[in-house]
């Protein structure tokens, strides 16, 4: 499936070579539409490529330029609350490792789990607590790949993220950094669960991106996180969580996210 994935992708690209890709998460799909001179493969014409089903993921691969490199652009995930199996992201993420991507860079919405940290922040990830079981390397190892028990004591690279928190100084983005911790979803965490996330040493709460980084560490590419802060954590403020909430904050913080992550790009 891995290499047949890779071939189908490759076939589409009319010659790209990306050596980096970036995942979309919840309501941030505009830095994709900033791609020029662009290749569109939606999921749904890939054999084998989940497809993405929730609001504020357009599920479409783009391959193209933005600020001077060839980036290849998932502007949509997958969530395992979704259904998918979590051996399919490996598949999805090995694949681009195939295409010879080395440098992953994963977004996301996030829920804050500090009141100092509000609605429309940044949070650069340094680290993260997985929730989510069975872990995407389950099954058997193919140690083409990667090894059966891969290091994560880096996987967030310490030099990227010095990088880029100097970036952040320079464009005078406040930028935060911290603990990224994954809950299953659908459902957004009750009460008791952010108090217990914070006695963990979280300092945001999301349903994604853990996966995609576990096997991206497991076959060999540098990875940087970035969560985009769309609401406090239940019980951290009056009034109830919604995904259209999710999405419109997300849109707030964008303008900010898709301007570090484009000066990153023109520095690598």
């Amino acid at each position: 499936m891995i290499e047949q994935l890779a071939t189908q992708i490759k076939n589409r690209l009319n010659g790209l070579r990306p050596e980096t890709a970036i995942i979309l998460g919840s309501g941030l799909g505009a830095l994709g539409d900033e791609i020029t001179d662009s290749v569109i493969i939606p999921y749904t014409e890939i054999e084998g490529f989940p497809a993405s089903t929730v609001a504020g993921h357009k599920g479409r691969l783009i391959c193209g330029k933005l600020e001077g490199k060839e980036i290849l652009c998932m502007q949509g995930r997958l969530h395992l609350y979704e259904g998918h199996r979590p051996q399919s992201i490996n598949d999805i993420i090995t694949a681009f490792r195939l295409l010879g991507i080395n440098r992953l860079i994963v977004t996301n919405a996030a829920g804050s789990l500090h009141k100092d940290m509000p609605a429309g922040s940044l949070m650069l990830i340094k680290d993260h607590i997985n929730l989510n079981l069975p872990n995407p390397l389950t099954g058997p190892d193919d140690e083409r790949f990667g090894p059966r028990f891969p290091d994560m004591s880096d996987a967030y690279c310490a030099a990227e993220r010095t990088h880029v928190k100097k970036l952040a100084e320079k464009l005078n983005i406040k930028l935060f950094e911290g603990v990224y911790i994954m809950a299953f979803g659908p459902c957004f965490d009750t009460a008791a669960e952010i108090r217990a996330f914070q006695i963990l040493g979280a300092d945001a709460v999301g349903m994604s991106t853990i996966p995609e980084v576990i096997c991206a560490v497991h076959c060999g590419m540098k990875v940087l996180g970035i969560s985009v802060i769309t609401n406090l954590g239940t019980g951290l403020r009056d009034g109830v969580q919604s995904h259209t909430e999710t999405l419109a904050e997300a849109d707030k913080a964008g303008q900010n996210l898709r301007q570090l992550i484009k000066a990153y790009l023109r520095e690598i």
